[in-house]
């Protein structure tokens, strides 16, 4: 079966099942709730889900310590309603991608139980084990301010543990063939209930080589193949969306040169270089990363994000851009987070201005590849600062203004409903912004169908333009003869610019999508465009008769 590359031109939605919707009225959200709420997904236009981790765990890490890969955490529901709401999706069109975490287990799994008991178990080696706490266990951490090592002692094995993440988080050997045996087979089980593609968490570690005497790891990226190869078999149409967080040197090696290794990347350069351009109004950074990123291959796609169920890691970011992102959105030290990030969601970051909202989520949207949106962004939520962490920024859906946001019946929720402020449920809910036609959920819902109707941006080449302004950036698209132009305005005064759309026509026509308006070019080929403040167009070159024209050539 031939991959049809459907996720060229979808738009996917990330959610977190334990805080989407709750039916039983335990206070944590269950996949009957989220059944529930397809319709609304389907509405906004969604064509994937990407579900957050829902295994069984004991839910150290939200999840990312998971117990049994081949079962659902109880809170959830059970396989019956997994399958029940994969085929409920699908009756609406809608993909369903999940989580797989296998770069570490929790301590709980029964794995990690035998391999610590007895060193003659099976499982000793699907972990990696030391006799020394190696010299380098303080450095590669990736929680610094928060996690102390990555090697702890176990008494009953007698010996170190590898975790690059947290102590309860031992990392797997995928060195191992049978680890990778399991990890096929972990795949194979979910496509099986009706799974489209996995999101993988921490591709740069789970292709890495491990053990106390590796100083500088190596990535087998061979491996990337052979998860990929396995998929094909099984699902044609199944992806692998990594999560690698990479210099751009090294993305073809993720994507493969001929395309036959991750299918989609999430594209971090460019997310921390638009934040830079949001908070400074300087785009020039962000056209640098634009144009690193370009080489890929053509059946591989960018994930374009603005905010995610993590922190905003500012890493990539050189000392001086970083400080100016931390003193736009982040200022006080309780909103960053691991000494690099800021873990607040973008609706505070930006003071709740729905210009500013609508400015940044078209400047995603109109990004090279497939967007992904985090669930709440849509209707603007905010965030709860005196949670740990980045559970400031997975508080439940507010669905109504009725109690617990109409989330949940429960008098406690799994996290607290923000209820406070101006971003409590009272205020920010999908009730009444549904019937409200300029709110900002109804405005999202207009720009993912206008983004369905410009293929360009998902399938076809692009150039940034000259405008003449550091605060302007324009882009335009070209695929199978038809062009589309983007150009957005982060400043917070007008901006005038002049114009050449670069495809050399006299006199040629620029139709703005969203409400038809059009500008023609002069004598010498250019457009007087003028911007408000925080402003954006969408334009498509040329009229019928010119595409026309073109579609004859």
């Amino acid at each position: 079966m031939i991959n049809d590359l459907w996720y060229k031109n979808a738009v996917i939605y990330c959610l977190s099942v334990e805080t989407f919707m709750d039916s039983n009225g335990d206070g944590v959200g269950d996949f009957p709730g989220l059944m529930r709420r397809l319709d609304y997904l389907s509405g906004m236009g969604i064509d994937a889900i990407w579900l957050m981790p829902f295994q069984a765990s004991p839910g150290k890490d939200d999840g990312y310590d998971v117990s049994n890969y081949y079962d659902i955490d109880p809170r959830f529901g059970t396989l019956g309603d997994f399958v029940e709401f994969t085929h409920a999706a699908k009756q609406r069109g809608i993909r369903v991608l999940i989580d797989i975490v296998v770069n570490h287990t929790s301590d709980q799994h029964p794995w990690f139980q035998s391999a610590r008991s007895d060193p003659a178990s099976p499982y000793r080696d699907w972990y990696v084990w030391s006799k020394k706490k190696p010299a380098n266990a303080d450095e590669g951490l990736v929680f610094p301010g928060v996690q102390e090592s990555t090697w702890t002692y176990d008494e009953k094995a007698g010996e170190y543990y590898f975790h690059r993440f947290y102590k309860f988080q031992p990392d797997l050997n995928t060195a191992n063939p049978h680890v990778r045996a399991e990890i096929l087979k972990i795949m194979g089980f979910w496509i099986q209930l009706g799974v489209s593609g996995f999101r993988m968490d921490a591709v740069p570690f789970v292709i890495a080589d491990k053990g106390a005497d590796t100083q500088r790891p190596q990535q087998q990226y061979d491996l990337l193949r052979w998860f990929r190869a396995f998929l094909q078999w099984r699902k044609g149409d199944a992806i692998i969306l990594a999560e690698a967080n990479v210099p751009p040197k090294q993305n073809l090696e993720y994507f493969g040169e001929d395309g036959d290794r991750m299918h989609m990347m999430f594209n971090f350069q460019v997310n921390q270089s638009m934040f830079y351009a949001l908070a400074s109004a300087d785009t020039r950074p962000l056209a640098k990363a634009l144009n690193e990123t370009r080489a890929r291959p053509e059946t591989a796609q960018w994930g374009t994000f603005l905010r995610n169920h993590d922190e905003l890691d500012l890493g990539r970011l050189t000392d001086k851009q970083r400080e100016l992102v931390f003193e736009k959105f982040g200022p006080d030290k309780t909103m960053q987070l691991y000494n690099r990030g800021i873990r607040r969601r973008l609706a505070p970051m930006l003071g709740g201005d729905q210009r500013r909202l609508e400015l940044a989520y078209s400047f995603m949207l109109s990004m090279p590849g497939t967007p992904v949106l985090r669930y709440g962004d849509e209707i603007g939520m905010g965030d709860d600062l005196s949670l740990p962490e980045r559970n400031c920024a997975r508080t439940p859906m507010q669905w109504s203004d009725e109690p617990q946001g109409g989330f949940s019946l429960a008098d406690e929720t799994v996290l607290p409903v923000i209820s406070e402020g101006p971003y409590g449920f009272e205020h920010i809910n999908v009730a009444n912004q549904r019937r409200d036609p300029t709110s900002l959920l109804n405005w999202t819902e207009r720009m993912i169908r206008m983004r369905h109707e410009t293929p360009e941006i998902g399938w076809g080449d692009y150039t940034v333009l000259e405008t003449g302004q550091k605060g302007v950036l324009a882009m335009r698209y070209d695929w199978r003869n038809n062009s589309v132009l983007v150009i957005h305005n982060l400043c917070d005064h007008p901006q005038k610019i002049e114009l050449d759309p670069g495809v050399g026509e006299q006199g040629l026509t620029l139709i703005d999508i969203a409400d038809g308006a059009s500008s023609t070019a002069d004598e010498t080929g250019k457009h007087v465009i003028l911007l408000d403040p925080y402003g954006y167009r969408w334009y498509r070159v040329g009229g019928l008769d010119y595409i026309l024209r073109r579609t004859e050539i």
